[in-house]
């Protein structure tokens, strides 16, 4: 009996001292492969955020796409450094899985941001430093990030949109093309010389030295309305000079109008009275 208690603790403790030197072998290999692991990922995550740039890659797209990079393969270096120490990896993906549905349930709205600013990036409907209207809002692009867009309005307001809103209508970028045209109506009466009038407003377009000669400016009579003749004044100018352009060229417009005794009309609407006169009283029989 005492034999056999001492051949049990022998055995014991040659099977814990075997058991124990495994698994420090083991947790030191693991810790090797997440050490150089984690060095591989950061190399590879250098080596491609740097052949984006010199690609021209979008700095944003760059950004993004280099942690989704890095993040995946640090993913598998913890995974191959888990598995190496003995845990059953299927499990554990398994929960992983299981947890991740569970938030992105509870987590729609914010997926649905995300998903929506992966959309911004790829396709780039806008980019920094554009004037946008989406999602109910006008403003300056400042910022875009993976979950909201940071506007600037004209009056200095700051304005953060989620990326669902911003993509879940149309988009209309003022500053996506280097050129825009200047929309002018004017309305002039009908005593005046059509001719003249057109003079006058090739005039003030010519004079304007931020009018581009291409395309050339459209000047037309466009509508005989009930009070005045509309006229449309299109000229093209540089985008950066839109507002500047509409603002001056309205003023100029009314100067050499009134210097040329060309008139622009109130509304206005012609009444007539008509009088009618009472029947006389039939004289009694």
């Amino acid at each position: 009996m005492e034999f056999l208690q001492k051949l049990d603790v022998e055995a014991l403790v040659e099977f814990a001292s075997t058991t124990g030197l495994q698994f420090l072998i083991n947790l030191v290999a693991a810790a090797a492969i997440f050490i150089i692991g984690r060095w591989v990922a950061k190399a590879v995550h250098k080596v491609v955020v740097k052949g984006m740039q010199r690609a021209d890659v979008e700095p944003l797209l760059v950004k993004f796409l280099g942690n989704i990079l890095y993040a995946l393969l640090l993913t598998f270096v913890i995974l191959a450094a888990i598995s190496r120490i003995g845990i059953q990896t299927a499990s554990l993906i398994a929960v992983i899985g299981a947890a991740g549905l569970a938030v992105g349930l509870a987590l729609q709205g914010s997926l649905a941001n995300f998903a929506a600013g992966v959309m911004v990036i790829i396709f780039r409907p806008y980019r920094i430093g554009d004037y946008v209207e989406a999602g109910g809002v006008s403003g300056t692009v400042e910022d875009v990030q993976i979950i909201s867009t940071e506007l600037s309005t004209p009056d200095n307001r700051k304005i953060i949109v989620p990326n669902g809103q911003m993509m879940s209508g149309a988009v209309v970028n003022y500053s996506a093309h280097a050129t825009r045209r200047v929309d002018l109506t004017v309305g002039v009466g009908y005593d005046d010389d059509i001719d003249t009038v057109r003079r006058v407003l090739e005039s003030v377009v010519a004079d304007d030295p931020r009018v581009l000669s291409e395309p050339a400016p459209n000047i037309r009579m466009n509508a005989m309305g009930d009070s005045s003749i509309t006229w449309i004044v299109r000229p093209w100018v540089q985008a950066s000079d839109y507002w500047d352009v509409y603002w001056e060229m309205t003023e100029e417009i009314k100067r050499r109008f009134d210097r040329e005794g060309i008139s622009i009309p109130f509304p206005q609407r012609d009444v007539h009275l008509y009088h009618h006169a009472k029947d006389e009283p039939q004289a009694n029989a």
